[in-house]
């Protein structure tokens, strides 16, 4: 028997296929209604937003127009960054959506991570423990405040006293859970609390730039992948594994448009080719990479830009549900 280690598979269930949509732009209120309405239609699952204090809208208010725009969209933050809301108020607030949009929402939480949106706005930037620390607490609450009943949760950084949340959400015991990570400590918290996992760059720097483009490659998402794998047990069959495309282009000179890229970021062009991050080639091409992904890693459920919204329609029609 070989020794050599084989780079880890996905869940033993093989889900079908998703994709949504990473909205991040201003627009008046007609454009806005009018581009959700059009990931609707061409088939997309997730209309999705950050939450930065970057030029965007404000993702509650605006997802929920999205919502009341579109009637199957699902809709959700990529993700809440849980120091600037108390997971309480996020809570009600996720709680009420889900309600307005008949039990259409995902709810992406992360520890934080964009150094300069807590320069600029002044809200202290703990230690990666302390925020992650936090966040793990805060998963605690906003299963509580799902779930039926009065609860209390002591902990070093929220205290809950015999809160009682209203409205229920729709779905239940709660909105699906989507947990993004590219270290080992989030991504085992993720494999232990997630609906859906994201698998991400690590982002310690606060900053994305060479660092984090050395943890996107086929081999850092190998490893990710197995952390996930390893700290998940059973539960990996539960769990849908997520991923945000950062690089994607439908192109006929996809040797050229990597030559471009790699350049441009100073990589091997290998990386790009094999990096899950990335998605560069002709639709069949494009359709093949993702099945072969799915099958290694596990990932089915795929996150574009909205520059990609058209260029990828074939992608989604094609592969959707299969």
């Amino acid at each position: 028997m070989s020794t050599e280690q084989q780079p880890p598979t996905g869940p033993s269930r093989t889900r079908p296929f998703r994709f949504g949509v990473q909205l991040s732009g201003l627009s008046s209120a007609v454009h806005w209604r009018a581009t959700a309405r059009r990931i609707e239609d061409l088939g997309y699952s997730t209309a999705t937003m950050p939450d930065h204090f970057t030029p965007q809208l404000a993702p509650m208010p605006a997802l929920q127009a999205i919502a009341d725009a579109t009637t199957t969209l699902r809709v959700g933050a990529l993700v809440f960054d849980n120091d600037y809301k108390h997971p309480v108020v996020l809570a009600k607030e996720l709680a009420t959506m889900d309600l307005l949009s008949d039990g259409r929402v995902e709810v992406g939480l992360g520890a934080g991570w964009m150094a300069t949106d807590y320069q600029q706005s002044g809200i202290p930037y703990d230690s990666p423990k302390v925020r992650v620390d936090r966040f793990e607490e805060a998963i605690s609450v906003l299963r509580g405040c799902f779930a039926p009943g009065p609860f209390s949760f002591d902990g070093t950084h929220y205290q809950i006293s015999n809160y009682d949340a209203t409205p229920a959400p729709v779905q239940q015991p709660g909105p699906p859970l989507l947990i993004g990570g590219g270290g080992r400590r989030v991504l085992s918290i993720a494999a232990r609390e997630a609906d859906i996992i994201g698998i991400n760059a690590t982002l310690t720097a606060g900053e994305v730039g060479p660092a984090a483009f050395a943890t996107m490659t086929a081999q850092a998402v190998d490893d990710k992948v197995q952390i996930v794998r390893s700290a998940a047990g059973h539960r990996i069959d539960e769990i849908e594994m997520n991923i945000r495309v950062f690089m994607a282009t439908i192109t006929d000179d996809a040797a050229g448009t990597i030559s471009g890229l790699a350049q441009m970021l100073a990589v091997d062009t290998e990386m790009i080719e094999s990096s899950p991050f990335a998605l560069i080639g002709s639709v069949d091409h494009i359709i093949d990479k993702l099945q072969e992904r799915r099958e290694q890693w596990g990932l089915s459920y795929v996150i574009i830009g909205e520059e990609n919204i058209d260029d990828f329609a074939p992608v989604v029609s094609r592969l959707t549900g299969t």
